[in-house]
């Protein structure tokens, strides 16, 4: 779990963070869990490549429950509830998908739009 600033309405997260060694080639981290103290949940954030990331909110839509991150899945303590990275329904008893976020990739820099 990282600790990110909220900028205006935007979570801003150095892209660096999914960096896992300065070695050639560099290899990356799948996913990365977000956290700030203004917000109730973490944000879950998946690199599918350089330009394409999902950020999904960490509140199971059963009975929000905090979600954890299990590799390509999101899972709810609760009551067993699974979601994929992006933010898909893929086991019960939730019903609803995750509430996602918009991404803007620069190359320094990942926006997760709050608003």
């Amino acid at each position: 779990m990282i600790s990110a600033p909220i900028e205006g309405s935007d979570l801003i997260v150095p892209a660096s963070e999914f960096e896992l060694a300065k070695t050639y080639p560099i290899q990356f981290r799948n996913y990365l869990v977000i956290h700030n103290d203004q917000l109730q949940y973490p944000v879950c954030l998946y690199r599918f490549d350089a330009t394409r990331y999902s950020a999904l909110w960490m509140r199971c839509t059963h009975q929000g429950t905090e979600l954890q991150a299990l590799g390509d899945k999101l899972h709810c303590p609760g009551h067993g509830s699974e979601f994929n990275k992006l933010g898909g329904v893929e086991n019960g008893p939730a019903s609803e998908p995750l509430k996602t976020f918009p991404v803007v990739v620069s190359d320094v820099q990942i926006k997760i739009s709050l608003s």
